[in-house]
């Protein structure tokens, strides 16, 4: 009797599998290929695995939807999480490891401590997450975004791997890449921004032609979509220098909605309308090519498709 109703138990406390897995048949997104190969699981379920890094292809997690899969690849997911950890609340951690790490940050928060603001930053609040985990840990910047743009933000575990990444940046980071939404139709719908940016006493970059008068910047600009007032921009960057994009946006004269120090007289956003989309590089210890995409906002989109 005993044994009969231990084995009854066990039976009804059988755990359903925590993991799937499968190899891709044909060229497909990867949020496509899940709906297809797992028919038993929502398209909500499985947009909520991506988003919190469950999905990996070929051993790399993955969390963009529209991401390509090519036959033969395998698609691995987790549907247990991971023990939860407390990430600071305003950070959106994209992916760790022993090496770096990367965020997703909001707008209206420093990359790093200034004499007005010190406590704060997305440093100061990702330090403590990580020290909070071994008090030994340390992270270091490796690049920085503008207080008021938002986006994708890579940070290094060691001081070796700051300098590694710092010291073969054209090599490494194969593609920076940022949406912007900006004032009136851009015309030409592509092209190149070229110039010498210099930063004035007052925290202002002037931009000129002349060599001389400072650090060269490039922007490469291309429309995604137009409506009567307002640009969506891809706008991938050459060089990466303090407001490059928004003095390049003034530039033409088509600046990001929501710049006021740069000559937009909107805020149609609440905040300014530029946002690191596209983060890829080689991974300094593994040598993986890596590539993470938020996405557009969609705030940019509705204010797009509204006006």
């Amino acid at each position: 009797m005993m044994t009969g109703n231990h084995n009854h138990k066990r039976k009804s406390e059988k755990k359903k599998p925590n993991a799937s897995s499968f190899t891709i048949e044909k060229k497909d997104t990867l949020l496509d290929s899940l709906i297809t190969n797992l028919p038993q699981k929502s398209r909500k379920i499985l947009k909520i695995v991506l988003g919190n890094n469950q999905v990996s292809v070929d051993g790399k997690p993955v969390t963009q939807f529209n991401h390509v899969v090519s036959p033969g690849q395998k698609v691995d997911v987790r549907w247990a999480t991971a023990v939860k950890r407390r990430h600071p609340k305003e950070l959106n951690i994209v992916y760790m490891d022993d090496a770096i790490i990367v965020i997703n940050k909001p707008p209206g928060l420093l990359t790093i401590a200034t004499d007005k603001e010190k406590r704060k930053t997305a440093y100061s609040m990702l330090s403590n997450y990580v020290k909070s985990e071994n008090k030994d840990n340390k992270i270091f910047i490796i690049h920085r975004i503008d207080r008021e743009t938002s986006g994708l933000l890579m940070f290094a575990r060691s001081e070796e791997i700051k300098h590694k990444i710092q010291g073969a940046w054209s090599t490494t980071i194969r593609q920076r890449a940022y949406v912007g939404v900006v004032e009136g139709v851009v015309e030409p719908a592509e092209g190149t921004i070229s110039s010498y940016l210099k930063e004035s006493k007052a925290f202002i970059v002037y931009s000129s032609q002349n060599e001389k008068s400072g650090k060269r910047a490039v922007t490469h600009y291309k429309t995604i979509q137009t409506s009567t007032n307002f640009t969506l921009l891809q706008l991938n960057l050459e060089t990466g220098r303090k407001h490059q994009i928004r003095v390049h946006m003034q530039d033409i004269g088509h600046p990001v909605v929501g710049d006021k120090k740069y000559g937009s007289g909107l805020n149609l956003l609440g905040r300014m309308g530029l946002h690191a989309q596209m983060l890829a590089f080689t991974h300094p210890l593994t040598g993986e090519q890596c590539q993470f995409d938020t996405g557009i906002p969609t705030t940019f989109l509705r204010l797009i498709r509204a006006r």
